[in-house]
């Protein structure tokens, strides 16, 4: 057997997601769509392993999945196979055998993930699939300082949207940056790991702050706090994509 892995790049406007979800047959998802093409090509099961399980409507330029084969294709027949039978919103950009024993999710180190927020004074129209529009002025340095709260590592409890969740919340975020023009916004985060919505929940935070409807102090006492129920919402899913997968 080996093991193939994959550099993936998706518009997921119209996914329910990187995960398939075998409970809601109807929805439509990321890794379902690589998987059926993955059958077509060798006439065998296959199971593809994801580094993250973005949300319905995220993007991303480089997800890492990997999976185990029989086949007898090079790695760049592989991809020339994929990419000519895949749907053109997604594309494989690297194929590579690698060890036995690599697993894209759990030997993945961090995560780094882009939000996008359009702040021009007229709303770009081909931008709007890709980006959250501000109609409000935003303060970069009162969100900023809401970020520094951020960096480190915490208990994101009232930063993760799943009230299932039995696992520690406690992750560590080692960047967050807030950079712009005069006409758009970028907020990157870079964290070992990411739950459920917590990179949209960041973002509603940082937008609420930038916007005056939230002081940049509250957010220490958000994540103090631990309860979703004082944190903003989440961003749109729209403007965020996940960016790199970390190995080392």
């Amino acid at each position: 057997m080996r093991n193939i892995q994959l550099v993936v790049e998706y518009d997921g406007s119209r996914y329910d997601g990187w995960q398939k979800q075998p409970k809601y047959p109807n929805r439509v998802t990321i890794q379902e769509k690589i998987e059926s093409v993955l059958h077509k090509m060798e006439q065998e099961e296959i199971e593809l392993i994801g580094a993250a399980r973005t949300e319905a409507g995220v993007h991303a330029h480089a997800q890492v999945a990997n999976f185990v084969t029989n086949s007898n294709m090079k790695p760049y027949e592989i991809k020339h196979y994929l990419n000519r039978f895949l749907p053109r919103d997604i594309a494989v950009k690297e194929v590579l055998e690698v060890p036995e024993r690599f697993h894209s999710s759990f030997n993945a180190k961090s995560f780094v993930y882009e939000y996008k927020i359009g702040i021009g004074e007229v709303p770009n129209v081909f931008n709007r699939k890709y980006s959250y529009y501000c109609f409000d002025k935003l303060d970069l340095k009162g969100m900023r300082k809401a970020a520094s709260y951020m960096i480190g590592k915490h208990d994101f409890k009232a930063f993760a949207d799943n009230k299932k969740q039995k696992k520690s919340t406690e992750r560590e975020i080692y960047e967050l940056d807030i950079y712009g023009d005069s006409d758009e916004v970028i907020i990157t985060i870079h964290a070992d790991d990411f739950w459920p919505f917590m990179a949209r929940i960041i973002v509603g935070a940082l937008i609420e702050v930038g916007t005056g409807r939230l002081e940049a102090d509250r957010v220490q006492e958000i994540i103090e706090s631990k309860n979703r129920e004082i944190a903003p919402e989440a961003a749109e899913a729209k403007g965020l994509f996940l960016v790199e997968v970390r190995y080392m």
